[in-house]
């Protein structure tokens, strides 16, 4: 079993940054690909980035967010974050992390296999 904990949301005005960060437990996590998904309400989930398992470590990033936001992960700390920058208010949504046991990055949803709980990020203008 997977615990991933999201931290890190917030508050922010437009043009501000956030990092937010994602804490896994229970199982070997440097192997395993790690993504970013954001849901805001009356909308999907949408895919936001994904970085696979080492030792690849590849990265990928949705259109909406290319160029202001990075994943990175620290496999000594089991953290794997996402550095949000020229924020808008449309990045206002509930954020969360997501985890797969093979350190295959991709961008569809149904494919992670251990979830977090989320946390909101608000952007005001």
């Amino acid at each position: 079993q997977v615990q991933l904990v999201e931290s890190g949301g917030g508050l922010v005005q437009a043009g501000g940054s956030l990092r937010l960060s994602c804490a896994a437990s229970g199982r070997t996590f440097s192997t395993g690909a790690m993504g970013w998904f954001r849901q805001a309400p009356g909308k999907e989930r949408e895919f936001l980035s994904a970085i696979s398992g080492t030792p690849s470590a590849y990265t990928y990033y949705g259109d909406s967010v290319k160029d202001r936001f990075t994943i990175s992960r620290d496999n000594a700390k089991n953290t794997v974050y996402l550095e949000m920058n020229s924020l808008k208010p449309e990045d206002t949504a509930v954020y969360y992390c997501a985890a797969k046991t093979n350190p295959y990055a991709t961008r569809e949803s149904r494919r992670y296999d251990y979830w977090g709980q989320g946390t909101q990020v608000t952007v005001s203008s």
